[in-house]
């Protein structure tokens, strides 16, 4: 007896068909509800865990580049002078990125 292996087994078919009975006895949201819960989520957004709104301004202090560093073109990372691998039309690569 020739077996055709494409054929879903018995028991693929019975789990489908239930899998779909549920899904069609299931009782889907209204779109009333699904609005209200996205706009409650929206009204979330930009808070902490905490609840409360903090607006805060971060200060950091920017060290200029000093004479024996160089940014590489590649990365753009500033890196020190012995890690120069290469130099091309004003552009520096470091050894990382030419490695």
């Amino acid at each position: 007896m020739a077996t055709d292996y494409d054929e879903l087994r018995t028991d693929v078919k019975e789990s489908q068909e239930n899998s779909l009975e549920a899904l069609k006895s299931a009782k889907a949201p209204d779109a009333q509800s699904v609005v209200q819960e996205l706009d409650e989520a929206d009204t979330l957004d930009g808070l902490t865990p905490g609840g409360e709104f903090i607006a805060e301004e971060l200060v950091v202090q920017v060290i200029p580049q000093a004479d024996d560093e160089f940014t590489c073109w590649s990365c753009f990372l500033v890196r020190h002078r012995s890690q120069k691998a290469r130099e091309k039309d004003g552009h520096a690569y470091c050894v990382e990125c030419e490695g």
